[in-house]
C-alpha cells in the first residue's frame, strides 16, 4: 500500500510538472494574462489535423518537456488552429475567433505560422517551423523580445 501511495505522488508531481505550459484559445483572455504575469504571447497558426509541418512543429517543439516548461514560465501561448476534418471541428464561436486573429496576423494564411506579440497585442516577430531543437526555438523566440 505505501508503495502505491508513493507511485501516486510521485505521478501527480511529474504530471504537474510536465503539463506547465497551457494553451489558451481566447484572445482577449491571453492578453490578460500577458498583462499581469508580464510575458509576450506566443501566438500559433495551425491546421493541427492538415498541415505536416503544422504537426511536426508541435511534436519536435511545442510537445517537448523542455520547451512546455519553458513556455509555463515565459510566455502565454495562444493557439488559432484551423483543422479541416469534422470530427475536429471547432465551435462556431471559437471558428470565428480564430479566423478574426488570421485576419489581423495571419493574412497570407500561412501554416504554420507563429507570432510573438507583446500583452497589448503588437507585433514583435514572426517565424515558422524550422528543424531545430527545443533550446534554438526558445532563443528564436526570446529574440524577437528584446
Amino acid at each position: 500500500m505505501k508503495n502505491f501511495l508513493l507511485l501516486a505522488v510521485i505521478f501527480v508531481a511529474f504530471g504537474t510538472t510536465v503539463s506547465a505550459q497551457e494553451w489558451q484559445t481566447d484572445f482577449v483572455k491571453a492578453k490578460a494574462i500577458a498583462v499581469k504575469e508580464s510575458k509576450p504571447i506566443i501566438l500559433v497558426f495551425q491546421g493541427s489535423d492538415w498541415c505536416a509541418p503544422c504537426i511536426k512543429l508541435d511534436r519536435e517543439i511545442w510537445s517537448t518537456d523542455k520547451f512546455k516548461k519553458y513556455a509555463g514560465e515565459h510566455y502565454v501561448m495562444l493557439q488559432a488552429d484551423f483543422p479541416r476534418r469534422k470530427n475536429n471541428a471547432l465551435s462556431d464561436t471559437q471558428t470565428k475567433a480564430n479566423a478574426q486573429l488570421a485576419e489581423w496576423y495571419n493574412r497570407n494564411g500561412v501554416f504554420p505560422f507563429v507570432v510573438v506579440l507583446d500583452s497589448k497585442g503588437k507585433v514583435l516577430g514572426e517565424t515558422s517551423y524550422k528543424k531545430t531543437t527545443p533550446e534554438n526555438y526558445i532563443k528564436e523566440l526570446n529574440a524577437f523580445t528584446k
